[in-house]
């Protein structure tokens, strides 16, 4: 699995800018950081396998977060 820097969209219209993917210190899982580009810009973070994952909409499947521009140089 493979999330590169950019922004993404989420499936539910919101969209986001990922950072970086790091390792949870404890559990050694590894977390997508990302920034919402809306409202208070809040920062989170969400293990990798939920980020990449598809989920079901109307009956059909579609990724959680969708790239909508890659920004390698960026970061």
């Amino acid at each position: 699995m493979q999330v590169q820097p950019g922004r993404y969209r989420h499936y539910k219209g919101p969209e986001y800018r990922v950072f970086a993917v790091a390792r949870h210190s404890e559990t050694e899982e590894w977390m997508v950081f990302y920034q919402a580009l809306y409202g208070d810009q809040g920062l989170w973070v969400r293990p990798l396998s939920m980020f990449v994952e598809s989920v079901e909409v109307d009956g059909k499947s579609v990724p959680r977060f969708a790239l909508v521009e890659a920004e390698p140089g960026r970061f």
